[in-house]
C-alpha cells in the first residue's frame, strides 16, 4: 500500500518561506516521481512542481518558477518543497503525489497515482 503524508504547512507573512514535506512509503525502491499540486478555495487543483526519479528532473509551474525549490531528502523517501518569498496568492491547500517508474515528471494531476491528505498554507501578514 502506497502511502504519502506531507507536512509543513501553517501561517507565513508575505515574503516569508516554508518548507514542505512529503514522507513516501509502500514502494520497493525510490524509482518514483513526486508532484505537488495545490487547490485554493473555490479553484481547480494546480500543478506546482516535480522530481522525476532520475537525478536532475525538475519542473516548475511558470508562477513558482525562481520561488519554490523541490529536492529530495538524504532519506529518498522524502521529498521537500522548499517556498520562498511567498505571496498571498500562493495560500492553498498542498498535496503530493507519485507515479512509479517516471524518471522524468509533469505537472498534471491525471499523471498521478497516489496522493497524500495535504497541508494547508496561508500566506497573510
Amino acid at each position: 500500500q502506497v502511502q504519502l503524508v506531507e507536512s509543513g504547512g501553517g501561517l507565513v507573512q508575505p515574503g516569508g518561506s516554508l518548507r514542505l514535506s512529503c514522507v513516501v512509503s509502500g514502494y520497493t525502491s525510490d524509482n518514483y516521481a513526486i508532484g505537488w499540486f495545490r487547490q485554493a478555495p473555490g479553484k481547480e487543483r494546480e500543478g506546482v512542481s516535480c522530481i522525476g526519479s532520475s537525478a536532475g528532473s525538475t519542473n516548475y509551474a511558470d508562477s513558482v518558477k525562481g520561488r519554490f525549490t523541490i529536492a529530495r531528502g538524504n532519506a529518498k523517501n522524502t521529498v521537500y518543497l522548499h517556498m520562498n518569498s511567498l505571496k498571498p496568492e500562493d495560500t492553498a491547500d498542498y498535496y503530493c503525489a507519485s507515479r512509479w517508474g517516471w524518471r522524468s515528471c509533469g505537472i498534471r494531476a491525471d499523471e498521478y497515482d497516489y496522493w497524500g491528505q495535504g497541508t494547508q498554507v496561508t500566506v497573510s501578514s
